[in-house]
């Protein structure tokens, strides 16, 4: 690692997928071996107490009222808003003078901030804070700072929605009753809900993203594919899938660490040692996913890890899905001659190692 610590990668489908359910691999390092440790956002905001922090009984508390406090919202009621959410932001687009418009921010960011937004109860000047931070937050000399400014903003917008709650989840989160900071009870600490609000936010808002901004690119390249989709748009679900195991929107699951020597495959990893999942290269296992290279609109996905696979898959799959089924069936009927504005090998990818997405998406929609 850049610190000089040493990192073990699993990479093959099998390895992986079993690594991720592997209970002697933990994400909480207060159970480090030879003593607890701590996380760099303990001291930059406080937010490090969310799920992907925790294991269980710990996480499994956590999850379950997390689960509570996305249960109100009716995905389908969902689905229908994410759709006049990404008619508008097509609208934008059809309005500009230019035939050539970077997808990026005018597509694929706006649609899941919105969504996102509007889910959460996060208003428009939240939204517009959220978007700055993140654009930061791949350099690592600015994590630090991203991250205190995001614990101040859920910090008030938590409290304003304990004073006056509405039909969210921010508000449903503000509103479970809080347990002592051990948190040995049924509610969440304090320090829980600001960093699960984080987590919402992080982990819900760049994954879908790098789904539609890649898959888009990855359909612009695979003319066929291309063609295949627009002639049978009922295979959007399946495209969908296939886009999740092809462009692997994240890198790696969580950081986890061996609570003891752990076997995998003819290597033994010794305790105390960072371990990352690879869901990227297990998604691209020829063993699993035949000529996984090939984009393959028709191909059985069954099992890919995109969101992770165990305790820790990802809580917002659902609706990652849903906007990628949305954007993609919206963009290509709206634009049925869209294509890339510069060859792909001109393109710009962000330095970051969890999240594999495109710095710009120049495309031409005319």
């Amino acid at each position: 690692m850049l610190d000089g610590r040493r990192a073990w990668i699993i990479t093959r489908y099998a390895d992986a997928r079993a690594a991720l359910t592997d209970r002697r691999l933990s994400n909480d390092l207060r159970r480090w071996p030879g003593g607890a440790r701590s996380w760099p956002s303990e001291k930059a905001g406080g937010v490090h107490s969310h799920l992907l922090h925790n294991d269980p009984p710990v996480h499994s508390r956590m999850r379950r009222l997390v689960q509570k406090a996305l249960m109100p919202r009716n995905v389908a009621r969902l689905r229908t808003r994410t759709g006049e959410i990404a008619a508008d932001l097509l609208d934008q687009m059809s309005a500009v003078q230019s035939d050539v418009i970077d997808l990026l921010p005018a597509f694929a960011s706006q649609l899941p901030l919105t969504v996102l937004g509007e889910l959460l109860g996060i208003p428009p000047e939240g939204r517009s804070m959220i978007l700055a931070a993140l654009a930061a937050y791949d350099d690592p000399g600015e994590a630090n700072r991203v991250t205190r400014e995001l614990a101040a903003l859920f910090t008030d917008l938590l409290a304003a929605k304990r004073a006056d709650p509405a039909d969210d989840v921010l508000s449903t989160l503000a509103s479970v009753r809080v347990d002592g900071e051990g948190g040995a009870g049924e509610g969440l600490t304090s320090a829980e809900i600001l960093s699960l609000a984080f987590q919402l936010v992080m982990a819900g808002f760049d994954t879908t993203v790098n789904l539609i901004a890649s898959g888009t690119l990855a359909l612009l390249t695979n003319p066929g594919e291309l063609a295949r989709l627009r002639k049978a748009p009922a295979l959007i679900p399946a495209a969908v899938e296939e886009l999740l195991r092809f462009v692997n929107p994240v890198s790696h699951a969580s950081d986890r660490f061996t609570l003891e020597d752990l076997p995998i495959g003819d290597v033994v990893i010794p305790a105390g040692e960072w371990v990352f999942i690879a869901i990227s290269s297990g998604n691209r296992d020829p063993d699993r996913f035949p000529e996984p290279d090939l984009l393959d609109l028709g191909r059985d996905t069954t099992g890919h890890i995109a969101f992770g696979y165990g305790i820790h898959y990802c809580i917002g799959a659902p609706l990652a899905r849903m906007e990628g089924e949305v954007a993609f069936a919206a963009l290509l009927d709206r634009f049925p001659s869209l294509a890339l504005a510069v060859p792909p090998d001109q393109l710009r990818w962000r330095r970051n190692s969890l999240m594999h997405g495109l710095a710009a998406l120049p495309v031409r929609l005319r």
